[in-house]
């Protein structure tokens, strides 16, 4: 231990052991852990406490004695102030190896059950620019680190994206290295127009200004979607914006704006105008061609999408005879790029709006044995529905972040497939379902797959069979 200051210890001579969830690293002092920010394990520093919990700490380093020899130069000129990315300055061998070791100490601290050898974590072909949707913020004026406060810098507005923990901190940035394509052409540009045109930046704290959020969706069909959101009905400011996005950027296939007034940057109740172009863009997987629309999910890393959905078809190991259910599926990606390897594939999705798109993805493919429920996963996959639609043969589920509802774990239970598929992008809760599953079904194999480089997250692909 070390000495306090303002009620908070400094730790001295800390050597960071391990990666951690959210991004953050792992020190232990005096048998406590401790949760630290900018630095990589290897990293011998002086920790400054900034939160004491009751089993933990949580700090920052304050000062360096040791650089970890794992250590890299950080590519982006905005690290360590943005946070689009938090492990640039780990190689990304490093970053693939502390991924697939989250995935095993979950399952071994959460799961109350056995699982094989974990496979080797499939790496991302591209690690910059693999992006296909990214949202930028507009802010009255950028957010500047605290040793630039004092100085002689005068604040801009700014175009950009948050700084980790502020609501109302948005970082201006000149060239984002997860999105290519024209993103940063069209930030940049929308930037400087507005600002030559005196048309005011979101001011969140006081609701005020006109310009509030953009969205940019790039394809592999070369297709390009632009969402402009304002916070005001400025007709004179949205038509200057817009003509000029229209005439600059040709490029643009579907150019769109959203008047949001509200206090949240939600837009999904939200009407969207179509502006210029199509009210859609199209991605395409395996000869299938799949409707993206303002409102739609899609994975964003496409290349890597294609990669998770071959494995959860190889783990399902589909006969033409089998029925499928696909829980949380979006606009019906995976059930679509399954249903010619079986005989039936339900769809269940919260959003109605992603299930029109699942209806409209089977018609455009010409795809005629999958059908789409819209509704609460737990209201709507009862015993009664598996009754009238069909027992699985094989269950595919892709759960958001929290996890499947414990109703509806007990109803797949009941339904008894086969098989399940689980394919997670939290292995927390991913460990913590496949526990209450355990009774009935054994873990056959699991293959984590990296979605996105530079960030702590990890997908994890599962594959459950029926005792």
């Amino acid at each position: 231990m070390g000495r306090r200051r303002k009620n908070l210890p400094i730790f001295e001579n800390v050597t960071i052991s391990d990666a951690g969830a959210e991004g953050k690293a792992i020190a232990r002092v005096d048998d406590a852990v401790v949760f630290v920010t900018g630095v990589i394990p290897g990293d011998i520093v002086d920790l400054q406490v900034i939160k004491k919990r009751k089993r933990y700490y949580e700090a920052k380093p304050i000062r360096f004695i040791e650089y970890s020899k794992d250590r890299v130069q950080a590519f982006c000129e905005h690290f360590g102030s943005c946070g689009g990315c938090k492990w640039q300055e780990l190689p990304y061998e490093k970053q693939l190896f502390y991924k697939q070791k989250q995935v095993n100490d979950n399952f071994e601290r959460l799961g109350k059950f056995n699982f094989p050898e974990i496979m080797p974590i499939l790496g991302s072909t591209k690690t910059e620019h693999y992006r296909n949707k990214m949202e930028f913020s507009f802010s009255h004026a950028e957010w500047l680190p605290l040793e630039q406060l004092n100085s002689d810098i005068e604040k801009q507005p700014a175009l950009g994206l948050h700084v980790p923990g502020r609501f109302d901190g948005i970082i201006n940035i000149k060239n984002c290295h997860l999105q290519g394509g024209i993103s940063n052409d069209v930030r940049n540009k929308v930037r400087e127009f507005c600002l030559a045109n005196e048309i005011p930046f979101f001011k969140m704290r006081d609701q005020e200004g006109v310009m509030r959020n953009m969205v940019i969706r790039t394809a592999s069909t070369g297709e390009n979607m632009v969402i402009i959101i304002f916070f005001k009905n400025d007709t004179d400011a949205i038509n200057k914006v817009m003509e000029y996005v229209k005439n600059e950027f040709p490029e643009i296939t579907s150019l769109l704006y959203i008047v949001n007034e509200k206090k949240n940057d939600s837009f999904s109740d939200q009407e969207v105008i179509c502006y210029a172009g199509e009210d859609h863009i199209f991605e395409e997987m395996e000869g299938l061609r799949f409707k993206i629309d303002p409102k739609s999910f899609y994975q964003t890393n496409s290349l890597q999408a294609y990669e998770l959905y071959k494995i959860t078809r190889d783990f399902a190991g589909l006969k033409a005879s089998d029925n499928v259910y696909d829980l949380y599926t979006g606009t019906g990606t995976i059930a679509n790029f399954i249903a010619k390897q079986a005989k039936n594939v339900v769809g269940i999705e919260y959003v109605p709006e992603a299930i029109k798109d699942a209806k409209v993805n089977s018609e455009i493919n010409g795809i005629n044995n999958t059908k789409f429920f819209a509704g609460d996963m737990k209201d709507i996959l009862t015993n009664e529905f598996v009754a009238e639609h069909g027992k699985p043969d094989v269950i595919i589920t892709d759960p958001p972040r929290a996890g499947m509802h414990e109703d509806v774990i007990n109803v797949i239970l009941n339904a008894a497939p086969e098989k399940v598929v689980y394919v997670s992008c939290n292995p927390a809760t991913q460990a913590r379902d496949l526990a209450l599953m355990a009774e009935a079904y054994s873990v056959e194999k699991v293959q984590p797959v990296d979605m996105f480089p530079h960030t702590h997250h990890v997908e994890n692909v599962v594959l459950l069979k029926r005792k």
